[in-house]
């Protein structure tokens, strides 16, 4: 496994620095975390960037490719509430097909779970990560920022069917559903043709309860000699092939539909020019973009207010991460020399997340914000070549 080169200890000094001043507990997290989570979580396209062994029980895990989802799980586990924790430890991706990348590498990051201001921790939390990246000497930083939240309101003023921009706010983080959405390819079949009726099991089981289509698929499978592997389990394939047959009840988007969403994912600019623009594209329907457009105001008075240089910003309306567990805004620090493809920090809010780690099935309470990001120190440092 390819390591990222190291770099002097007063230069990891500075870097932590900002996070130590964040009033945050130090932690760690287990270095395994079940597989068929991630990839609920991050979605199918990230397993070939996962190393994945054998866990605990013989079940597939894969070693944690960030820390947070590690650090959820863990603050949850022990009875959830208020918490706000800093890490430092290594976390391991598969490097990408003829890539350089290191594979295991060195994250440092804050993870907040706290009930209060959601703007006002966006910005301190944005303040952090700039902080700690400008701090590795860099003079070429940029911050690129986006919001999940606000492609989902600006989809909402739009006026679609409901089934239509549920999945339409779904495709968002995913570049090629999203691009089928656009020009009406959707529920297209393995063999490319488009608008194809749902195969016949997916139709079969979208008649039933979700239970009972878990039951018919395990029957199947056995039936068959089946044995699945990948760390899926009925339950969850049984959802998804539900999904996709209320999917493809749900219509297409029209020309004109699609060429406005086309236009809010094309606007790209400093932040309050970018936040004007967007609006300036809403349907009738936008009392909740309206409302998004303000919180961002806000939380660009609290970023700038706490020393991020917003002229060294860009508000992207398309930005979206890797990480599908990102439901609020997101961030990127950038350096010029590095490229768009290796940030510095990211980082952003998720307070869908302890749902989907099924907080609610343990009785804890998850009536809490999330927010949190990580610096990559190696990337960070002026020396550094990672």
């Amino acid at each position: 496994m390819r390591l990222e080169r190291s770099i002097p200890a007063e230069a990891l000094d500075a870097i932590r620095a900002p996070l130590l001043s964040a009033g945050a507990v130090a932690t760690d997290a287990p270095v395994l975390q079940p597989l068929g989570l991630l990839l609920d979580l991050t979605g199918e396209a990230m397993r070939s960037r996962l190393f994945v062994v054998s866990g605990d029980g013989g079940e597939e895990a894969a070693l944690r490719p960030d820390f947070t989802v590690a650090v959820a799980r863990q603050h949850f586990a022990n009875g959830g509430g208020a918490g706000r924790y800093r890490y430092e430890g290594k976390a391991f991706r598969v490097a990408p097909r003829g890539s350089d990348r290191a594979e295991e590498f060195l994250q440092l990051g804050v993870e907040a779970f706290e009930a209060g201001d959601p703007v006002a921790a966006d910005a301190e939390i944005a303040a952090l990560a700039w902080a700690a990246s400008a701090a590795g000497g860099r003079e070429d930083l940029g911050l690129i920022l986006g919001d999940v939240s606000l492609f989902a309101a600006f989809v909402d003023s739009l006026d679609l069917a409901p089934p239509l921009a549920a999945r339409l706010k779904r495709a968002f983080a995913k570049p090629r559903q999203l691009k089928a959405e656009l020009d009406g390819d959707v529920a297209a079949p393995p063999n490319g043709k488009t608008g194809a009726e749902p195969s016949r099991i997916t139709s079969l089981l979208a008649g039933l309860p979700e239970g009972e289509a878990s039951a018919v698929l395990q029957e199947l499978w056995s039936l068959a000699g089946i044995e699945p592997v990948g760390g899926r389990r009925p339950a969850e394939i049984a959802h998804r092939l539900v999904e996709r047959a209320e999917a493809a009840k749900a219509g297409r988007l029209d020309p004109e539909q699609a060429g406005k969403v086309r236009a809010f994912l094309a606007v790209s600019d400093r932040p309050d020019a970018a936040l004007d623009a967007i609006l300036a594209l809403a349907g009738s329907n936008n009392a909740a973009l309206r409302t998004a457009v303000a919180s961002w105001r806000q939380r660009l008075a609290g970023m700038a207010a706490r020393g991020v240089p917003l002229d060294k910003a860009t508000l992207a309306a398309a930005f979206g991460r890797a990480f599908g567990y990102y439901d609020g805004y997101l961030f990127e620090v950038h350096s010029a020399a590095l490229g768009a493809e290796r940030p510095l920090a990211a980082g952003g809010r998720y307070d869908g997340l302890p749902l989907k780690l099924g907080v609610g099935k343990l009785g804890v309470s998850a009536d809490t914000g999330a927010v949190g990001f990580m610096v990559r120190p190696a990337r960070a440092y002026a020396g550094g070549g990672e």
